[in-house]
Parts: structure tokens; C-alpha cells; sequence
């Protein structure tokens, strides 16, 4: 099933929701002609529609907005905190190409604090599907819930068989291993999964936390994955300040905890604009390099001898 057919199946099981785009219907082209009134373009003005949001959720409605993630965010910033986040009203945001999925465009369409800036938001839920699977498996739930919420459209192909039930602030984690947990969210799941496959052969035990809503959080499974692991790294597809790795030093510090941390993020600069994987490996972001520099956290250059000569890990990626 595709989010299309989700949303509509949703749509014609709930006559509240209405479907309304800034002129961004990639993914939902031909939704206009099944729901007729319930469908609304705005055109390129992304203010406006958070604004006609907001009164038909005062209305009544469920309005799921549909528009790029970086404009979304930071154009109709205002917008959603005033007219939307002030009142908790039930306004869904589908922000479309967020983070690195936005491959070929420059800064100006790199969404990299869109995270930052929604979950500053009180009472905003934040989702960050791994890929269609987990996308289609959270919506019923984000559109039901009472909360206003941010969601990173994030279609992608299945990257692993998810075990967890969807719930908003429930985490699912791959593995039980102690030595390292690696925490992402969204597409990079399928990085650090290989990323974890690789430390594995190196004699590394490793878990990985799919965090899938950031807020609301599963304190629970980070402080579990802190409290067990020597190691913690977050990796994101987002500046360092306000993501995943802000959030942890949040946790860690209203809970008294320290914890040996490595930060995968994009630090103080917009990505270089490519394709996807020509981003990943520019970046350093696919498995292989996530693995590499965990490897050189643990185990500086220096370091990668034994006292007899030998290596430290089998290989060196």
C-alpha cells in the first residue's frame, strides 16, 4: 500500500480529515478527484494553509498538510506556533524531502533544523518513519491523536521487518548487544543497521534503538541503552544542535547520567547537494562510514595495534 492509499482509506473512514497541499502533490496526485471538497491546494503559500488549518480544526476537522519540509517549517514557523501550537490544535504537517532526502537541492531546500524547530513546540509530536512500512504503520495513529504533529515523509522502501507495534514514544530496538547503541531515526535506519552488521564482525556486541517518534520520547529505551552500552552514538540527518543528540544530553542531564557519546550529525554546514548515495558517501553517512568512525572513537589511529603487533579489529574499514 502506498501513503495515498492510506490517507484515503483514512480519509473516507473519517469525513473530518481534510487533505491540503502548498502545491506539493507528489505523493498525493489522485486524492483531488476521491475527495473532491475535502482536497485543497492553497498554491505556493505554505502561511496560508497552516492558517485555513487552524480554523478548520476549530472547526471540527482534521487537516493533514502536505508541503516541502523546509518551507513548511521555517516559512509557516509562525503560523504553526501561534495559530496551531498555542491552541493544541489536531493539524498534521507531512513535510515532504526532509533532511538528506532533499539529495539534489542546495541549502536554501535542506531541511536540517526542521526537528529542532517543531519539537520546540510544546505538546508537537514528532515522526520520523524508517521507511514506507513504518510510515504507513504510525499514520492511523498520528492522525488519531489529539495532538498537533509533524511527520518527515519518508516512503522509502522497507529496510528491515519491523517488530515493534507502532505507538507514539515507543522505540523499537534491533539487538541486545552491550559494547556500543547506535540511536537514529527515519531513513538512516538502514545505514546503521549495516553499520551494525560490520562492527558485529568485528567482535563489537551492538544494539540499535529506532526512536520512530521524538517526541513524545521513549526515555525509557535510551536510558536502558545508555545505562548498558560503553558506547552511545546518535546518528541523524540533521544539525547537531536540536536533533537526536540534544535531546540525549537533555535526557541524560534531567536524569543525572553521563554517558560516552559520539554524534553523527551535520555540524555548522548545509550537505553538498547530489544524489542520494553520492550524498551518504560525501557526507560519511553510509554504513561503512558510520561504522569506520565508531571504530576510530574507540580505537584511535594510534591505537589500532595490540601490545604484540597485532590488530586491534580484523579489518579496518
Amino acid at each position: 500500500m502506498t501513503y495515498e492509499e492510506q490517507l484515503l482509506a483514512l480519509a473516507k473512514e473519517d469525513e473530518r480529515i481534510v487533505v491540503m497541499t502548498a502545491e506539493n502533490r507528489a505523493a498525493i496526485r489522485g486524492l483531488p478527484a476521491q475527495l473532491g471538497e475535502r482536497f485543497i491546494d492553497v498554491g505556493i503559500c505554505e502561511q496560508t494553509m497552516v492558517g485555513a488549518a487552524a480554523g478548520l480544526a476549530l472547526r471540527g476537522r482534521i487537516p493533514v498538510l502536505h508541503a516541502l519540509a523546509t518551507f513548511l517549517t521555517m516559512r509557516a514557523f509562525e503560523f504553526i506556533r501561534t495559530d496551531i501550537g498555542i491552541g493544541g490544535l489536531p493539524v498534521k504537517l507531512v513535510g515532504a524531502v526532509p533532511g538528506f532526502l532533499s539529495d539534489g537541492n542546495g541549502p536554501t531546500h535542506q531541511a536540517l533544523e526542521d526537528i529542532a524547530i517543531m519539537r520546540g513546540i510544546p505538546g508537537m509530536q514528532v515522526f520520523c518513519p524508517a521507511d514506507n512500512d513504518e510510515l504507513l504503520a504510525g499514520l492511523p495513529a498520528m492522525l488519531a491523536t489529539p495532538f498537533p504533529c509533524y511527520i518527515r515523509y519518508n516512503a522509502m522502501p522497507a529496510v528491515v521487518r519491523h517488530h515493534e507495534p507502532f505507538a507514539p514514544g515507543r522505540a523499537e530496538q534491533f539487538g541486545e548487544g552491550n559494547d556500543v547503541a547506535l540511536l537514529t531515526y527515519g531513513f538512516l535506519l538502514r545505514e546503521v543497521l549495516e553499520a551494525q552488521r560490520l562492527l558485529e564482525a568485528e567482535g563489537l556486541a551492538c544494539r540499535v534503538v529506532n526512536l520512530r517518534t521524538l517526541a513524545p520520547l521513549d526515555k525509557d529505551m535510551l536510558l536502558s541503552a545508555v545505562a548498558a552500552c560503553g558506547t552511545v552514538v546518535t546518528v541523524e540527518d540533521h544539525f547537531l544542535t536540536g536533533g537526536l543528540y540534544s535531546i540525549l544530553a537533555e535526557l541524560l542531564l534531567a536524569h543525572g547520567m553521563t554517558a560516552s557519546v559520539l554524534a553523527i550529525a551535520m555540524d555548522s554546514r548545509w550537505f553538498r547537494p547530489a544524489t542520494l548515495p553520492r550524498v551518504l558517501e560525501h557526507e560519511h553517512f553510509t554504513g561503512a562510514h558510520i561504522a569506520r568512525r565508531i571504530l576510530h572513537a574507540l580505537a584511535p589511529e594510534e591505537e589500532f595495534v595490540r601490545g604484540n603487533g597485532q590488530p586491534l579489529f580484523k579489518t579496518y574499514l
